[in-house]
């Protein structure tokens, strides 16, 4: 038993201690990164116990993705692929406020993830699925497995949490927005940009949130504004948070902290306006150091950051 599974590709990543150019880096900090795991690590420090599967690289990287999880208490089953290498994610700092992230992914372990990889009964017993739409564009094993995933959750009554995550270097605005409707009635929570949402929604009003909430459809809607804070559409009622006021190093891993801020607290039992906070504070806390996790909150961190003006209102 497992309260929350989650899936996808995680890479080694190589971040740039020097800011300019990366020809001109030296120096790399070696760690790893990736949305699903991301979420993982989240959820575990925030007090519950989650499952990641995932295929690695039959290499030293794959050895350190499966290790780290393991020791931020995830139960990571890493699947070594003898054929194919683990990704790579290079990350460099441009200037100080520009992040360039580079991704080497095309034919690696993580790409070839396919249903045969997943336990169903592992989802069955679960009490939530939360997978992202960066997985169904890296292959198609992995999007079917994705699919698969969905409706083994959808027959056992497992909560499904989807991240829409578009990246545009994946897959086009199209093509992105086709899957994302093809699956969006069989999903209960997802989490999105405005313009993320704009993907899958059908309305005559897509510059109001709400509107665009109201037509994506699915029980629990999230909107990420950014600095501008969040808002969250649940059994009809909305509710806004303020952000928190933070110094901001690195922005990668803000949206994945968010939803496992989310998670989390709908797997404690909190109320709407805990869970949104929670979610606000998570995603404050991702951008306060560099590395796409490592600055994830334990729920002791939580009251230590405050709202720039009253939280949450409805």
């Amino acid at each position: 038993m497992t309260d929350l599974v989650t899936f996808g590709e995680t890479m080694a990543l190589f971040a740039a201690r020097r800011t300019g150019p990366l020809r001109f880096a030296r120096d790399f900090d070696l760690g790893l990164g990736g949305a699903e795991s991301n979420v993982a690590i989240g959820v575990s420090r925030l007090g519950h116990d989650v499952t990641w599967v995932g295929r690695v690289g039959d290499d030293e990287f794959g050895e350190l993705i499966a290790s780290t999880l393991r020791a931020e208490r995830v139960d990571a089953r890493a699947i070594p692929d003898p054929d194919a290498p683990t990704g790579l994610m290079i990350k460099g700092r441009r200037t100080a406020d520009l992040i360039d992230v580079r991704y080497y992914r095309k034919d690696s372990a993580g790409s070839r993830l396919s249903p045969a990889d997943l336990d169903p009964a592992l989802i069955a017993g679960a009490r939530a699925l939360h997978v992202s739409a960066i997985t169904p564009a890296l292959s198609p094993s992995a999007r079917a497995a994705v699919r698969h995933a969905i409706d083994a959750a959808r027959a056992a009554g497992v909560l499904v949490s989807l991240d829409v995550n578009y990246r545009k270097a994946l897959w086009t605005r199209e093509e992105a927005g086709a899957w994302l409707r093809s699956v969006i009635a069989d999903v209960d929570v997802v989490f999105a940009t405005e313009d993320e949402a704009r993907l899958i929604a059908d309305t005559d009003d897509p510059d109001d949130p709400v509107a665009l909430a109201k037509a994506l459809g699915p029980r629990h809607v999230l909107l990420k504004f950014g600095a501008r804070g969040a808002m969250e559409l649940s059994d009809d009622q909305v509710r806004h948070a303020e952000p928190y006021k933070v110094t901001e190093v690195d922005p990668v891993g803000a949206g994945d902290a968010f939803a496992a801020g989310w998670l989390a607290d709908w797997l404690a039992g909190a109320d709407p306006d805990r869970r949104l906070r929670t979610a606000c504070a998570a995603g404050a806390f991702a951008v306060t150091s560099q590395g796409d996790w490592e600055s994830l909150p334990r729920r002791a961190d939580l009251d230590l950051l405050r709202p720039t003006s009253e939280g949450v209102s409805r």
